[in-house]
């Protein structure tokens, strides 16, 4: 689906999505599902080669929000204690003390996901689900807004170690910006040829004023249809012949928020089956596994997720 007009969007959206613009050019719809995804109060998972913008992107976000950022480069020899924090003992007041780790911010950037250690990851779980760590028994909760960024090569796989479905299906969304036109290059290198628009961009809101963004896209109007939509297409992807893992519960009500919250960054207080038609691959492949021998006859999680949707009887209000 073509991306819409930013005057069609509700205003403060709009603004946002056209900030962001100044960095990240000709990634409109990728913009869309990034915001709708932090509106929906979910992490996001980029998936792609190097050098297309992705740490761009979630900076820019970071920025634009006037959120608090942290960059967490995940290689080998990170331990969970790098990621959450440490309890230190002083000298002085003989007590020991939490030192926050990188996670204590609103935008975490966790860089090259895969190629830390499972212990490490594992880190993550507690934090993307519930919002607080756990250290040495003792529970601190996280900033608000937080959310997870996680980016990752889909071509280099030596000394990575592939993300367990248990991590997977806590990212809200799988997202890919591929390469830009050449249109889109030329006016990229037109506008970084002498400074770089990231230094100078600007924040559009506060974290406060996002955490009200969240509320009221939690109030869009979800028909019963819709919502029986959403569960038939998720039902289908665990009956599919070809798929050994489906979408979880949790699957199904991710899709539910990031419909609303993709409504209303439309400038809707209704959810339309378009929205969830255009959601599903992107909500629902990462937390899918086709079957060893569908794969060897062709199947692949996009090709099975567009014969679920032609198949699955669209609501009409």
């Amino acid at each position: 689906m073509n991306p819409i007009k930013l005057e069609q969007m509700h205003p403060a959206i709009a603004k946002l999505i056209d900030n962001i613009e100044k960095v990240l050019i000709g990634k409109r719809s990728v913009i869309e599902m990034m915001v709708a995804a932090v509106l929906a109060n979910g992490h996001v998972l980029l998936e792609d080669v190097p050098g297309v913008g992705k740490t761009m992107l979630v900076r820019a976000l970071a920025k634009s929000i006037g959120g608090e950022f942290k960059r967490i480069q995940f290689t080998p020899d990170l331990l969970p204690t790098d990621v959450t924090g440490v309890a230190i003992f002083n000298q002085q007041t003989m007590q020991f003390e939490f030192r926050q780790g990188p996670l204590f911010a609103n935008v975490i950037l966790a860089d090259e996901i895969n190629r830390t250690s499972p212990k490490t990851q594992s880190a993550l779980l507690e934090a993307m689900e519930e919002r607080s760590v756990t250290v040495d028994g003792a529970t601190y909760r996280l900033a608000d807004p937080f959310f997870v960024m996680a980016t990752q090569n889909p071509l280099e796989y030596e000394g990575t170690f592939p993300l367990p479905e248990a991590q997977l299906d806590r990212f809200l969304m799988q997202l890919r910006l591929g390469y830009p036109t050449v249109e889109e290059e030329m006016r990229m290198l037109s506008r970084f040829s002498e400074v770089n628009p990231l230094a100078q961009l600007e924040p559009v809101m506060t974290a406060t004023d996002l955490v009200q963004l969240q509320k009221e896209a939690a109030s869009v109007k979800v028909s019963e249809g819709v919502k029986e939509y959403i569960v038939r297409l998720c039902h289908r992807t665990r009956d599919h012949h070809h798929i050994y893992l489906g979408v979880s519960p949790r699957g199904s009500l991710a899709l539910y928020k990031a419909v609303q919250a993709l409504a209303f960054v439309r400038g809707r207080d209704y959810v339309i089956p378009d929205d969830v038609k255009e959601l599903v691959p992107v909500v629902f492949a990462h937390r899918m596994i086709v079957k060893p021998e569908a794969r060897l006859e062709g199947a692949t999680v996009d090709r099975v997720l567009t014969v679920i949707l032609a198949e699955t009887r669209v609501p009409v209000s």
